[in-house]
């Protein structure tokens, strides 16, 4: 398998963006002609058909030169200062150069209670999910202004993981300034080799990561095998690939250069397996034979479909499904609490925002946030 493979069939595509490649660590600016070059990079993904996502580092390193701070550590209000005058100029920054080409923009700040908390995650993903539909890239960065060292990520590379994860991403590059993996570190052992792909992350291949870093980012290989973790348990490949040249992203398209780290499923599937094993039920929903039909032919979950709601849940909690005699079907992640479950049972989705006052959507649970028990 070449290495361009995953990288061109990926419908939606995650960019990791290091401080060190947008911002010159000597002066404080961002590197505009490289910006320039890798958003000609995503106009032409988006061409092709890909929806992008763009996780990006830099706010601090911009903002500090700024606001006139010292190099060397900074302290955490510092830091937080850093962050508050950075992101929006990195932002203003994108924007431009996206603009130029027709394409909008929009601005996610995350922390880690948001990949972690159920409602706050689920509110996160719908805001993707939406914008991606829309047509816009988000752009993406940690909170580093409200963000304190019990609820930070810690570096963006995992913080690009738990985006793909999030998005159902298919595919994540984490541009660095290295070319991949090597089986040593080629800095210091000119006879280290790339390692083009990985299926498995063994003891062996961990054990090749060796911390490092520039003077404005935060993350090294260790933490970038974290994030292949992550993104190979989620269904999402994810690479290593050199981002320091100018349009990196055709760069590695052309060449097939990178090290590729391989999920052996789908991201959809990997989270239908995430519902169906790992989540407790809180609650379960009594489906008609209408809607087990529909459910069996991959349909989502309509208020119609249900006769009875049993339990205690909140929204984006786990329910079972049964059918009228009890049999068990399988679960999802529903959209709406029990009691206003209970007040739409039955009745059609125009009726929601009448009943309820407000309409979150129209399914119960969505079909990508079904597990279905296979019956004979």
């Amino acid at each position: 398998m070449t290495t361009k493979i995953p990288l061109l069939k990926a419908k939606r595509l995650v960019l990791k963006i290091g401080s060190s490649l947008l911002v010159n660590e000597t002066t404080g600016q961002v590197k505009n002609t490289w910006l320039n070059a890798l958003a000609d990079d995503i106009l032409a993904a988006r061409e092709r058909g890909q929806q992008v996502i763009i996780v990006t580092s830099g706010a601090v390193a911009v903002g500090r030169r700024a606001l006139g701070l010292p190099a060397g550590k900074l302290l955490l209000p510092q830091k937080q200062a850093s962050a508050a005058v950075g992101q929006i100029r990195l932002a203003h920054y994108y924007q431009e150069v996206l603009a130029e080409r027709g394409l909008k923009v929009a601005q996610i700040l995350l922390t880690l209670d948001d990949s972690e908390d159920r409602k706050r995650y689920l509110n996160a993903r719908n805001t993707l999910n939406t914008l991606l539909d829309l047509g816009i890239i988000p752009v993406i960065n940690e909170n580093d202004t409200v963000a304190t060292s019990e609820i930070k990520v810690g570096d963006n590379d995992r913080l690009a993981a738990r985006v793909a994860q999030m998005a159902s991403a298919d595919a994540l590059v984490i541009f660095s300034d290295i070319k991949g993996l090597y089986t040593a570190n080629p800095r210091k052992d000119p006879s280290a080799k790339l390692i083009p792909v990985v299926e498995k992350l063994t003891p062996e291949i961990e054990a090749m990561a060796d911390g490092a870093g520039s003077a404005v980012g935060t993350g090294g290989m260790a933490t970038k095998l974290m994030a292949a973790r992550l993104c190979m348990e989620a269904g999402c490949d994810m690479a290593i690939a050199l981002g320091s040249e100018l349009h990196p992203l055709t760069r590695m398209e052309k060449t097939g250069e990178g090290t590729w780290f391989l999920a052996d499923k789908s991201p959809i599937s990997a989270r239908k397996a995430w519902i169906g094993g790992a989540i407790k039920p809180r609650g379960t929903l009594v489906l008609d034979a209408g809607a087990v039909k529909a459910l069996d032919k991959g349909k989502s979950l309509l208020p119609a479909g249900i006769k009875a709601v049993k339990g205690s849940f909140e929204r984006g909690d786990a329910v079972t499904l049964e059918d009228e005699n009890g049999l068990f079907l399988g679960k999802g992640l529903t959209a709406y609490n029990a009691r206003d479950a209970k007040a739409i049972a039955g009745r059609h989705s125009n009726e929601i925002e009448s009943i309820l006052g407000y309409h979150g959507q129209d399914e119960i649970i969505h079909r990508d946030d079904l597990f279905m028990e296979k019956r004979g």
